[in-house]
């Protein structure tokens, strides 16, 4: 392999680019609009599988998306490496940006699911990419303070998304859900493309595109393994058993391809690495299983059983992005200051669990308030891990391989979000269809399928009473079930390698 980098032997300095503000606002825009598609969807949802009578096909709305993400995040962090930020990060722009136009045009489910997954396909890159830009101009020990502020961005993101979408549906109409991502989008796009300047590289190597194939065929087989199984298909169906059979011998392939290709997309060394490991295990758990879970199908129950509007419902989500802006922002801060990032980790770990069991003890008569604080207390935890979990497993590799670093620890992390969604969902879907069929009636002349919430305030009393019961008893027990597996990530965080922040001018700008 032979490299040609066209980056100028310039003296790297701690010092920040003069218009590192502008790049920073670009960056955080985006981050901003890449969260924001995984949940914005949550509060719209009712709707939308009401109006396109999709009930059985609702998880793929967010499945979709999440899933062409995780697939496009190793891609994107490793081309990085290799050919340089700039331009990859501005192609995931527009991707997504088309993904968005197109989703708002869908006429039927399966049309929105294939564009979430093109948005998808940008969203990943605009994550990976957003904090391997930072890597490149931000010292490891300065990076944390800019980190939690990103931390924040996504976590308003887990909040703003459900609200917006709210207020779209109730005030206009959901298709502008993803409508509202063009002006944003295409401002990004142009402050990115004025203000962000990286090194360019070009490097002699051919992609690992039989690593990426067989990835891609594990990731997907194994989603719709956790979305069919039990619903479309009996777990022991042949479909079901076939598609297990391709994910094992996909994973097993691709770790025997990545040990023999020159530029591995993951390499399998990295596993080796302590920090590495035990932080893309924690993020495996806590984030992608515990948090999106949640994020989810929170809302539809808010709708549901509380009957609150889609709008409301989502502000009544803005006790989890409080909890988590203060503690990311905060942690960041003092992360730079002490150089060390374990002791957050841990006290955010001991935090989630307890407030998603806190969430599972609730009641169709618990009151909003109790409800709002415990969303809070589980918002206070992720804001504690999230940022300081990249930043831990950035700090613990060079340069050259930090944007492979992210990419495959955002990767697994995206692999626990999947299917934690793709089998709460399928759980939740399963017992709602079966509670709603026991009931047995034609909802006001409309089917299980199309029942959206103001189908159910319409209905009588102790009609509504029963449906209400239904979504609780469907979506409940299903927390409680979640606390255990999180409280594996707090044994974890025990075991996390407490390493001190590099501090020193190797990752600065060039001039």
């Amino acid at each position: 392999m032979t490299t040609d980098t066209l980056e100028p032997p310039a003296e790297r300095t701690a010092a920040l680019p003069s218009h590192f503000g502008w790049i920073y606002a670009a960056l955080m825009v985006t981050m901003l609009l890449s969260a924001l598609d995984q949940t914005i969807v949550s509060t719209a949802l009712p709707t939308i599988v009401g109006e396109l009578d999709g009930l059985s096909h609702m998880a793929w709305v967010t499945t979709a998306y999440i899933l062409a993400a995780t697939i496009g995040m190793p891609v994107y962090g490793k081309l990085g490496d290799l050919i340089g930020r700039r331009r990859l990060f501005l192609a995931a722009l527009a991707v997504f940006v088309l993904g968005s136009a197109l989703a708002g045009f869908a006429q039927d489910m399966p049309q929105l699911i294939a564009f979430r997954a093109l948005q998808g396909l940008g969203g990943g890159g605009l994550m990976i990419m957003s904090q391997a830009i930072i890597a490149d101009l931000v010292p490891v020990r300065q990076r944390a303070k800019f980190m939690g502020p990103m931390g924040a961005v996504f976590g308003l993101a887990a909040v703003a998304g459900p609200l917006l979408g709210g207020w779209i549906t109730d005030n206009a109409d959901w298709r502008w859900a993803f409508w509202i991502n063009l002006p944003l989008g295409v401002a990004a796009l142009a402050i990115s493309a004025a203000a962000i300047r990286l090194p360019r590289k070009r490097v002699k190597v051919k992609f690992d595109y039989l690593g990426t194939a067989l990835m891609a065929a594990a990731v997907t087989s194994l989603i719709l393994v956790c979305t069919w199984g039990g619903t479309e298909y009996d777990w022991t169906s042949p479909t079901i058993l076939w598609l297990g059979a391709v994910t094992v011998v996909s994973a097993v392939l691709f770790c025997v391809v990545e040990r023999r290709v020159a530029e591995p997309l993951i390499p399998l060394r990295m596993l080796k690495n302590p920090v590495f490991s035990i932080a893309t295990l924690i993020g495996m758990i806590a984030i992608g299983l515990g948090m999106f879970a949640v994020i989810s199908y929170m809302p539809t129950y808010l709708q549901m059983v509380y009957r609150y509007s889609a709008t409301e419902s989502g502000l009544l989500l803005i006790p989890m992005v409080v909890g988590m802006m203060l503690t990311a922002t905060t942690s960041g801060a003092l992360v730079s200051k002490l150089g060390r990032y374990k002791g957050f980790v841990i006290a955010g770990m001991l935090v989630m669990p307890i407030g998603i069991w806190l969430m599972s003890t609730l009641t169709p008569s618990s009151s909003i308030v109790l409800l709002c604080t415990y969303i809070g207390v589980l918002g206070a935890g992720m804001g504690l891990v999230m940022q300081n979990l990249v930043l831990a497993v950035q700090n613990a590799f060079p340069q050259s391989e930090v944007g492979t670093a992210t990419s495959s620890n955002n990767f697994f992390r995206e692999i626990g979000a999947t299917v934690g969604v793709a089998v709460v969902g399928a759980i939740f879907t399963n017992r709602l269809t079966d509670a709603l069929a026991s009931i047995g009636t034609d909802f006001g002349g409309a089917g299980a399928e199309s029942i959206t919430p103001a189908i159910v305030r319409s209905l009588p009393d102790a009609l509504r009473d029963q449906v209400v019961n239904a979504y609780a008893d469907a979506l409940l027990p299903i927390f409680l079930g979640l606390a255990p597996v999180i409280l594996v990530g707090t044994v974890l965080a025990l075991l996390l390698p407490n390493r001190r922040l590099r501090d020193d001018a190797e990752h600065a700008p060039l001039h």
